[in-house]
């Protein structure tokens, strides 16, 4: 009994030294404490995303993946995992658990480090939101105090709802909503009672205990978080066993990337970085683009579609690599997957190994595929490539093309271009700008797929553009930047400024008409020959194909591309006016020669500026300025931004501001330049219509079509374009217009001097399947264009044609363009601006003396 005084003293003041310290501790803290209410109203970063104009996913960029829920949204039973694992006593603590302190504080006793953590989720929660993970006594004990300030200021379904969903769970992934999404593909409410499982087992070592990683260490860890639960009473046992016999899927899972527009993504992340700075990428912010997802997928498939047929009628480069020889052994199965999971994916093209050849069949192991066949309807078009001029002779057998072990591309049969969420997955769509040490590719597992049929492919060398525009306020509509985004990220749609060629004819027959020339005007279709003094050489332009027909009218001349007609019509309007004319349609002045070469195309656009030029004569004469950001939310849906377009109007056209949106707000329009009349630009229209339509009348063997004559199977008369070729057919073009859309497209090489070159006939194809001859805009550039318009017209009813005010119709004669008296196949109905229609009548005798003299002094006849 003498030694209990002095204990319970001795006790009395440890105690009174302890309560002294922690008060001691807590007020020398206190000044560094952050303020905990601010959780109140945190914001979580989750990541930027981009939308189409349809609410239908693009892109997301972040450096955290992050789906922020409601505690209410998150299972209970994933809920009571986290606890079970985490922190048992959560519902009795008030934000620090004695016994687990006692417990570290033991460890830190006998070892002089802190080996061991003895947090709650409300310290984890106080850490993960203002502290460091360093194991660090004085960082535990901050995490204390601040522990217990959260549990005074919020309560326990708040904390436990902040944790979920800040609480890092690997591979990028931030919160249970992203995990989820991330392992399993699924929403939480959706995930089974051993997937819950597996989250809850990751806060301990979230990089290397997720499924993807190990499938052994998550199944170990899973059982450890299952086994609590049943401790916890939270489970059954039956519960429990079921729970871990559950099969676990190793496979990574993006985003479901809903339409596959990454140059539009890219365009929207540049746009959100330049206005929003490196905070946009964490903002939770949604950004919804002008593009159409039905008319994006249509883009995709008409364009690269159209690569892929220009690029296999011009022959088989061969294969990748040769991974063994004749008389080698063949590569294992995990060889060949280690291999293939390097090699990457471009949409649907994707690397394969050739394993067996049988007379007109190939067996080929495809990256996450596995062994699929490629019939002769695969192979047949494989001629060899020799250059971009010539082709090798057919082949006859499969040997002929392939030979087993080499690595080669593949892609499935007869459909041009798709892509799913799958596909996407190597075309990440999360641009990460704090990189870890995790890796979103599972190098061992393979999708598991429906059968399909494949065929020889290969990474097209040439490549392309597509934009689509509306014409009223410029909104992009679609956009192709190239053959694939990962192959290449240079968007040729908005940064290649590329010889523009036969499209720029429309422009130069515009002045002509600004001038006084009409569609009946007569223009001399016959060889130029000019002395060029100081070059020292005669200037000789010819028209391709090298066919003259004399006094054309203006309307023929542009629908067939003449290129002497072209130069002529330039020197009636004269350099000087067409070199200041240009730069409206959006030409910049200091890189047009000054020269006539300029009425053959010298000139350079991108393709962006080229279909918004276009857009002049769809709209009625108006500049519309492309732009592809309609509007921005933040994260809880309200309004952050509206773009104020460039409009059309043409009557009526108050300045006063205008409510935009149903909350009252209000904006002053924007009202597009108006750069050419109504009347000039139907008149251009009606050229371009007669590019696709032709004229003259094909029962008294006068018809003729124009050089877009292609566009005809759209079967619509409301439709118009025209082709661009260069020299050599280096850049081929195809412009055009229909009801609300304008389209431009474009093909060549990225090597902006090689010419697109030829294609002869491969007998393994009928005369319809294939195009032979020299490539040009109307056999290269336009079918993709025309592939597109199919899509994009379908539902759209066809417009009856609409004269504007000023414009006259009156019937002339075909040969002369003067107004007759006939109303027989001589004949023909034109439009005219009023007071440019012919005043003279044909005379009932023609003579053949309207001309003496071209105006370069060439006879006409």
């Amino acid at each position: 009994m003498k030694f209990i005084k002095p204990l319970l003293i001795f006790s009395l003041i440890c105690i009174i030294l302890g309560v002294t310290t922690i008060f001691g501790f807590y007020f020398y803290l206190k000044p560094q404490l952050p303020d905990v209410a601010t959780l109140k109203d945190v914001q979580l970063q989750t990541p930027m995303q981009v939308f189409s104009q349809d609410d239908k996913l693009i892109a997301q960029f972040g450096e955290k993946r992050r789906i922020p829920l409601k505690i209410d949204d998150i299972p209970v039973k994933m809920q009571e995992a986290f606890i079970a694992t985490e922190d048992s006593r959560f519902y009795s603590h008030y934000g620090i658990d004695p016994i687990g302190i006692t417990r570290a504080a033991f460890v830190v006793a006998i070892s002089g480090h802190a080996k061991q953590g003895a947090s709650t989720i409300t310290q984890q929660l106080a850490r993960n939101f203002f502290l460091s993970n360093d194991k660090k006594i004085m960082r535990k004990i901050k995490e204390i105090f601040i522990a217990i300030h959260i549990e005074q200021v919020l309560n326990k379904k708040e904390i436990l709802e902040l944790y979920l969903n800040k609480i890092y769970l690997g591979y990028r992934s931030y919160g249970v909503g992203a995990a989820s999404l991330t392992y399993f593909g699924k929403e939480p409410k959706d995930l089974t009672l051993g997937e819950m499982a597996i989250i809850a087992g990751l806060p301990k070592a979230p990089s290397t205990m997720n499924p993807i990683y190990s499938i052994d260490r998550a199944t170990t860890r899973r059982h450890v978080v299952l086994l609590r639960m049943l401790e916890e009473k939270y489970i059954t046992k039956a519960e429990y066993d079921a729970a871990n016999a559950e099969p676990i899927d190793g496979k990574y899972h993006g985003a479901e990337i809903q339409v596959n527009a990454p140059y539009v993504a890219e365009l929207a992340r540049s746009w959100a970085l330049k206005n929003y700075g490196e905070d946009a990428y964490s903002s939770g912010m949604k950004i919804y683009t002008t593009v159409k997802s039905n008319l994006q997928e249509a883009a995709n498939e008409a364009a690269i579609g159209n690569l892929f047929r220009y690029d296999e009628r011009h022959g088989y480069r061969g294969p990748i690599a040769e991974l063994w020889k004749k008389g080698q052994p063949a590569l294992s199965q995990d060889k060949m997957d280690e291999y293939l999971n390097k090699q990457p994916t471009f949409g649907l093209v994707r690397p394969a190994i050739v394993t067996s050849i049988n007379s007109k069949t190939a067996t080929v192991y495809i990256k996450h595929f596995g062994a699929q066949t490629i019939a002769w309807d695969g192979l047949k078009w494989a001629r060899k490539y020799y250059n971009d001029k010539y082709q090798g002779p057919a082949p006859r057998r499969a040997s002929d093309i392939l030979v087993t072990g080499q690595a080669i591309w593949v892609r499935p049969f007869g459909i041009l271009h798709s892509v799913s969420a799958n596909d996407a997955d190597e075309n990440t769509e999360i641009v990460d700008t704090d990189a870890t040490s995790d890796t979103a590719t599972n190098t061992d597992a393979k999708d598991a797929q429906a059968p399909m049929t494949w065929q020889l492919s290969q990474v097209p060398i040439v490549n392309t553009a597509f934009v689509a525009l509306n014409p009223e306020d410029g909104a992009v509509l679609s956009l192709v930047g190239g053959f694939n985004f990962t192959h290449s990220k240079f968007d040729r749609a908005t940064m290649a400024e590329r010889q523009v060629g036969s499209s720029i004819k429309p422009f130069i027959y515009s002045s002509a008409i600004d001038k006084g020339l009409t569609l009946a005007t007569l223009i001399n279709d016959a060889p130029i020959n000019q002395w060029d003094e100081g070059q020292g050489t005669a200037w000789r332009p010819k028209n391709s194909p090298p066919t003259y027909l004399g006094p054309t009218m203006l309307r023929r001349g542009l629908a067939q591309s003449k290129n002497v007609m072209a130069v002529r019509t330039l020197r009636r309007v004269g350099l000087d006016y067409v070199l200041d004319y240009l730069p409206r349609f959006g030409f910049d002045p200091e890189k047009l020669p000054h020269s006539e070469t300029v009425a053959l195309g010298a000139g350079s656009l991108t393709p962006i500026k080229m279909a918004q030029g276009v857009s002049a004569f769809a709209n009625g004469g108006y500049y519309v300025k492309p732009f592809y950001i309609d509007h921005v939310n933040d994260p809880y849906g309200s309004l952050v931004f509206r773009a104020n377009p460039t409009r059309v109007c043409t009557y009526n056209c108050s300045h006063e501001p205008i409510v935009v949106d149903n909350k009252g707000t209000t904006e002053v329009p924007n009202y597009a330049e108006k750069i050419i009349s109504p009347q000039t630009a139907f008149l251009v229209r009606q050229m371009m219509y007669s590019n696709i339509w032709g004229g003259g009348l094909w029962s008294n063997k006068t018809g003729w079509n124009g050089t877009g004559w292609r566009g005809q199977a759209l079967k619509r008369r409301d439709i118009g374009g025209k082709t661009g070729t260069t020299n050599d057919s280096v850049d081929t073009w195809y412009n055009g217009y229909g009801p609300g859309i304008v389209a431009t497209t474009w093909v060549g090489f990225d090597q902006a001097n090689r010419p697109l070159g030829y294609t002869s006939v491969n007998p393994n194809f009928t005369r319809k399947e294939q195009y032979t001859g020299g490539e040009s805009g109307g056999t290269t550039a336009q079918p993709a264009w025309v592939d597109f318009m199919k899509v994009a017209l379908k539902d759209v009813p066809e417009k009856d044609l609409q004269l504007p005010a000023g414009i006259i119709r009156v019937r002339i004669d075909r040969d002369s363009g003067l107004l007759t008296r006939k109303n027989d196949d001589s004949s023909m109905w034109e439009y005219f601006k009023v007071g440019t229609q012919p005043t003279e009548y044909v005379p009932d005798a023609a003579t053949n003396n309207l001309y003496n003299e071209d105006e370069d002094g060439d006879s006409l006849f």
